[in-house]
C-alpha cells in the first residue's frame, strides 16, 4: 500500500518542490481526470517533465482546494478561473491574496443568499412566472402583466408586484 506522502525529490530539473499529478489527486480528494480537466480550463498549470509526466507547485493543492469550495457554493468555473487569474501560480497566496478574493466573493455570496431568502419567504406565493394557475398568482400578477419585464420568475429575481401596477 502507498503511502500519502510527497516524492523525495521531483524528477523536473530545477523545479523546487513539484509534485506529481497522483500525489495531488490523492491530496486533495479529485481524479486525476479532474486535475486534467481544470487544466485545461486554465485553472490549474502544470509543468511537464522530459518524459511527459505532469507537476504541479505545492501551492496547487490549496488552489484545488478553493475551487472544489467555490463550485460547491455554486460558483461557475468562468467565475473560479476569472477570480484565480490575479493569483500568481509560482507560490502560495498569502492571506492578503485570500482576504482579496472573499472580497471579491462575497458580493455574489451575499446576492445568492438574499435570493435564497426572497424564494424561502415567497415560495408559497406568486413569484411572476406567469402561470396564472393560482389564484392568488391572479392578485398579484393579474393577466401576466410581470411578463413585460421579461421572462421567467420575474417577482424572485428583484421586480415586485406594484412596479406593474397600472396607473
Amino acid at each position: 500500500m502507498r503511502e500519502n506522502h510527497p516524492p523525495k525529490r521531483a524528477a523536473v530539473p530545477g523545479a523546487k518542490d513539484m509534485l506529481p499529478i497522483g500525489y495531488i489527486a490523492r491530496r486533495t480528494g479529485l481524479a486525476v481526470s479532474a486535475l486534467r480537466f481544470y487544466e485545461e480550463k486554465g485553472l490549474l498549470r502544470s509543468v511537464r517533465t522530459s518524459s511527459g509526466h505532469r507537476r504541479y507547485a505545492r501551492a496547487d493543492i490549496r488552489r484545488l482546494s478553493f475551487i472544489r469550495i467555490a463550485q460547491s457554493l455554486g460558483f461557475t468555473l468562468p467565475q473560479i478561473r476569472e477570480v484565480l487569474a490575479d493569483l500568481p501560480n509560482a507560490r502560495t497566496p498569502t492571506a492578503r491574496d485570500w482576504a482579496l478574493i472573499s472580497k471579491q466573493f462575497r458580493a455574489a455570496l451575499d446576492a445568492k443568499i438574499s435570493t435564497l431568502e426572497k424564494l424561502r419567504d415567497d415560495l408559497d406565493g406568486c413569484i411572476g412566472c406567469g402561470c396564472l394557475s393560482l389564484e392568488k398568482c391572479r392578485l398579484h400578477n393579474p393577466t401576466d402583466r410581470a411578463s413585460a419585464a421579461g421572462p421567467g420568475p420575474r417577482f424572485l429575481l428583484g421586480d415586485r408586484a406594484s412596479d406593474f401596477d397600472p396607473g
